[in-house]
């Protein structure tokens, strides 16, 4: 078979006054591979260059205004380019000491033991995108929200966050109960500020590891115990610590298996401490956030981790993808999805200067989870748990609702988030959807606990008992010795 081929004259001198003219044949395919080559190196070099400078200029003249309308503005950290973070951690001294170490504990070449830090930074180092965040994120997160949960939020939320000093590095330390908390959070602070997220590796699968770093989050290794590792990590937080980046992250290091508050793990935050400077100009904000639901998505997949002792949740992220968008398309067609109330309460705020530097960071840990018990929001479903665990009895309407009512007069005032006025309604609702659950059952007698779901009731009674008497005033006395 004969193939197409291209005559290419080329002409020289062969002496002076002479041109000799010879033919090149190439086959059409490479010279159109020749050709496409050409095309990219002069678009390379004169093309894209300009095309990346005008939208990049776009997008700085759209983050100016932005930032006009943000109470805490985005910090040049986060929208330096991915590329270049990533040469700046892994050139790093602290990082570059340790890539030497590495190299001599195990033996291998200081160019391999480079190339595993550069591997732990791209991973670390999220993509963050304005764009992204504002203009899809935040209404994502909004609308989820709000087709799952009727959100609540302390009042006192808006003043604690408008007083905080400009100049400071602000780092929500949360409670960790679902899922949902990303996406509520995000949602309550879109109007103050962006949030960059250290996100665990159940959520390293594309493309949903694509969408949550363009939103600022960075993947970390919770079960990874390398030197060189850690290393990588503790310094791209505290270079987004001293870059001003408001941070948010989890004291407890994963999700409550049993609805109480776990005793909190110093990764990050002793991170954090170490690079914080006492002399510098600016200060560490710590603000504590209170979490609680009437329903958390996730309880049963939580209860039955707890009782097996391991942390091996058998729910695929498929699952609960195909689970939200069917609520997100019930939500359009008008229809209520919604499982009760989600609240959030920010706690009193914890200035490091103020705490001092050198203090332990175990005992700055407890300090914050001693502050976010103290914020915690009492909700109807904790409390419907405690009343149905307490007295085990069946009761009617009214005896429930007196218990209940009861109950949360017995909360402090600011943790109270339904109103008299509106209990008796949210407690015919709740009972309504922990009975559509099989959670409870309503009989002649009335109300009472179905067989075997006793631990489902625990698991929400327990958000709320460290206000039991027995527990409330060592909380309170821990907190106020706590200081600001």
């Amino acid at each position: 078979m004969t193939q197409r081929q291209l005559d290419i004259v080329l002409s020289r001198p062969r002496c002076k006054g002479e041109v000799m003219t010879q033919t090149v044949q190439l086959p059409l395919w490479l010279f159109i591979l020749i050709v496409v080559f050409a095309a990219i190196t002069a678009l390379s070099h004169f093309l894209l260059p300009s095309v990346r400078w005008f939208f990049r200029r776009r997008l700085e003249r759209a983050v100016e205004r932005l930032n006009k309308r943000l109470t805490r503005p985005i910090e040049p950290f986060k929208l330096a380019r991915r590329h270049d973070m990533i040469q700046r951690l892994i050139y790093d001294p602290e990082v570059t000491q340790e890539i030497v170490n590495y190299a001599r504990s195990n033996g291998v070449p200081e160019n391999v033991a480079f190339q595993k830090a550069r591997e732990y930074a791209r991973e670390i180092v999220p993509r963050f995108s304005a764009f992204a965040y504002f203009s899809f994120g935040i209404r994502l997160a909004r609308f989820l929200a709000n087709s799952v949960y009727r959100i609540e939020t302390a009042a006192s939320n808006e003043v604690t966050f408008q007083a905080l000093p400009q100049d400071a590095t602000v780092v929500f330390v949360m409670n960790h109960r679902s899922n949902m908390d990303y996406m509520l959070v995000t949602y309550l602070v879109a109007r103050s500020s962006a949030l960059s997220y250290a996100v665990g590796e159940w959520a390293r699968v594309w493309p949903l590891s694509m969408l949550i770093r363009s939103l600022g989050a960075y993947f970390i290794r919770r079960r990874s115990r390398g030197a060189l590792y850690r290393k990588v990590l503790a310094r791209y937080v505290q270079l987004a610590t001293a870059g001003g980046v408001t941070q948010a992250f989890y004291p407890e290091g994963g999700l409550s298996l049993t609805g109480a508050l776990q005793p909190p793990k110093v990764g990050l935050l002793s991170y954090v401490v170490e690079g914080f400077d006492p002399e510098g100009e600016s200060d560490i904000i710590f603000v504590p956030v209170a979490i609680n639901y009437d329903r958390v998505l996730e309880d049963r997949v939580l209860i039955a981790a707890g009782q097996r002792g391991d942390r091996r949740f058998g729910a695929r992220i498929t699952v609960v993808v195909g689970f939200v968008l069917r609520k997100m398309w019930r939500r359009l067609r008008g229809h209520d999805t919604r499982f009760g109330t989600a609240a959030v309460t920010f706690g009193d705020p914890l200035s490091l200067r103020r705490t001092g530097a050198d203090v332990p960071v175990g005992d700055l840990s407890e300090m914050l989870m001693e502050r976010i018990a103290q914020a915690m929001p009492v909700l109807v479903v904790p409390l419907i748990a405690r009343v149905m665990l307490r007295e085990r009895a069946p009761m009617s309407d009214e005896e429930l609702l007196r218990q209940v009512s009861e109950a949360l007069e017995q909360m402090p005032a600011r943790n109270r988030v339904p109103k008299p006025d509106v209990l008796p309604e949210r407690v015919s609702r709740a009972t309504a959807r922990l009975k559509k659950r099989g959670v409870i059952s309503q009989s002649a007698a009335g109300w009472q606990i179905v067989e075997g779901q006793e631990a489902v009731l625990a698991f929400y009674a327990n958000s709320i008992a460290h206000f039991t008497p027995a527990n409330a005033a060592p909380a309170a006395e821990n907190a106020a010795s706590a200081g600001s």
